[in-house]
């Protein structure tokens, strides 16, 4: 069977063939059903997968589990690459314009697929508006910015608001209730509604392999309400740290954009200049790919200031939220 579109994982030959998981050693039909049902749809996806989460999921011995996982990853071929290898690899990375050019550049062409990009700020920056607008704008066809894509939407704080996004995509030249449509929505409860809503995307996927976007807003929302004093702060990290994980993961295998917001605190030992700092620690900080901090600025324009990349330069960039979403300010000024 050939290699699926936007399969392509870092490290895995390119020669390999997406066989079927009860073709490997000691599954078989009935173990392979249990494994898919629990959400590992193929060889990549138990390739990539903790052996200890595959026992509990799947209700068998971890030896079982090491084993059925190694396996995985001799079939996946999962080997080193060359730096040129590699090169060539990213060449399938693609970009989701966030509609301010100004805000593109900065992000090097837009909202990268294969990574995580984070935007943190006060309530009332823009960090959900800029969702909005990745949701609508991931649906447009390649030369106008999008992917011609679709859309997951996870909802920890009850901010999503369908009429936004028939008023952008409307703004967009897009059917407003088909852009509804291709946006699949998950309301999280509680920080473990939120770890199962990510763990179901795979299936969403497999079903519908057009979705190119994760959002998640916001991120920390809910462990920071649920995990409260010093001494929950380890067993909270270690849960973002999993979740933060698995997000990647998804975004390396299908080649997706993953867009997460973010709460802020003031940091009170600092006396001069900003004391805000993002929610989560090290821990966000370490594994997100692209960070975004967000403030208002002057006559009701917004400020991104990139503050962390593996290879862009600091710097930022200033842009509005209208009706019609998210523009370059002088764009907007040009409209007056």
């Amino acid at each position: 069977m050939a290699k699926k579109e936007g399969e392509e994982t870092e490290g895995i030959d390119e020669n390999f063939e997406y066989t079927d998981i009860k073709d490997l050693p000691g599954v078989g039909s009935t173990l392979a059903s249990k494994i898919k049902n629990a959400g590992y749809a193929d060889i990549i996806s138990l390739a990539t997968a903790n052996p200890m989460d595959l026992s509990t999921t799947c209700e068998i011995g971890e030896p079982t589990a090491k084993k059925i996982v190694a396996s995985a990853r001799e079939a996946a071929k999962m080997n080193f690459l060359t730096g040129l290898e590699f090169e060539d690899k990213r060449k399938s990375v693609q970009r989701i314009d966030t509609g301010s050019k100004a805000l593109d550049i900065l992000l090097g062409g837009g909202v990268e697929t294969q990574a995580i990009t984070e935007c943190y700020g006060e309530y009332g920056s823009g960090k959900s508006q800029i969702a909005f607008q990745l949701a609508v704008n991931v649906q447009l066809p390649p030369d106008k910015g999008g992917m011609n894509g679709h859309a997951i939407w996870i909802d920890t704080e009850g901010t999503f608001r369908p009429n936004r996004v028939e008023q952008l995509a409307k703004a967009k030249g897009l059917d407003s209730k088909e852009a509804l449509q291709n946006i699949k929505i998950g309301r999280a409860y509680s920080s473990d509604h939120q770890i199962l809503l990510v763990d179901k995307i795979p299936e969403l996927i497999n079903k519908d392999p057009k979705i190119k976007l994760i959002v998640v807003d916001s991120m920390m929302a809910l462990f920071r309400a649920e995990y409260i004093g010093r001494g929950t702060l380890a067993d909270r990290q270690q849960k973002v740290n999993v979740i933060l994980h698995n997000l990647q993961r998804l975004a390396d295998r299908f080649n997706l954009s993953v867009y997460i917001t973010n709460q802020v605190m003031a940091r009170p030992d600092v006396m001069f200049g900003d004391p805000t700092i993002a929610v989560g620690g090290h821990i966000i900080g370490h594994v997100a790919t692209y960070r975004i901090y967000l403030r208002k600025g002057k006559k009701g324009s917004r400020v991104a200031k990139l503050v962390d990349s593996p290879s862009l330069p600091e710097g930022e960039a200033s842009f509005q939220i209208t009706a019609d979403g998210i523009t370059d300010v002088e764009e907007e000024g040009k409209k007056k």
